[in-house]
């Protein structure tokens, strides 16, 4: 009896600790989450989209959904970036709204939330779902629906 006591008793300690571990995981992934969406905005108010596509997935599987429709590649996707915005005046000053950050499984995440531009040549709004992985220890957009 006493063996099945200790049993409950360790089952339930390793319960407690694996759901403070998994909110610890997910606390820990959404701030790294969040910082590169951060440097993200950084990079796009100084007119540098090369630095904002290093939040991206590099490499010709990542995808981009926006109102031209499908993009597939980094290369492509800078590319669009650089002729869609090709000054200051066109990209403005980026604000990221994060309404929502929610583990998918594994080492996936989405994030849902909404973009301001504001800009010379008049603001842009829209909403976003980028989803986001862990690859090579490093998190990356390997989608993004944005429009």
């Amino acid at each position: 009896m006493k063996t099945l006591y200790l049993l409950l008793i360790v089952i339930l300690l390793s319960c407690g600790s694996q759901a403070k571990s998994n909110k610890h995981t997910f606390e820990t992934d959404k701030a790294a989450i969040l910082k590169i969406m951060n440097d993200q905005e950084k990079a796009w108010n100084n007119h540098d989209l090369e630095g904002f596509m290093q939040g991206y997935w590099k490499s010709d599987s990542l995808k981009f959904y926006g109102s031209n429709g499908l993009t597939k590649g980094w290369q492509n996707t800078l590319n669009n970036y650089k002729k869609g915005y090709p000054t200051k005046a066109e990209s403005g000053t980026l604000k990221f709204v994060i309404n929502d950050v929610s583990k998918i499984e594994g080492d996936n995440y989405w994030v849902m939330g909404e973009y301001h531009l504001k800009r010379a040549v008049g603001d842009a709004n829209g909403v976003f779902i980028i989803i986001f992985k862990k690859i090579h220890g490093e998190w990356k957009i390997v989608a993004d629906m944005s429009c």
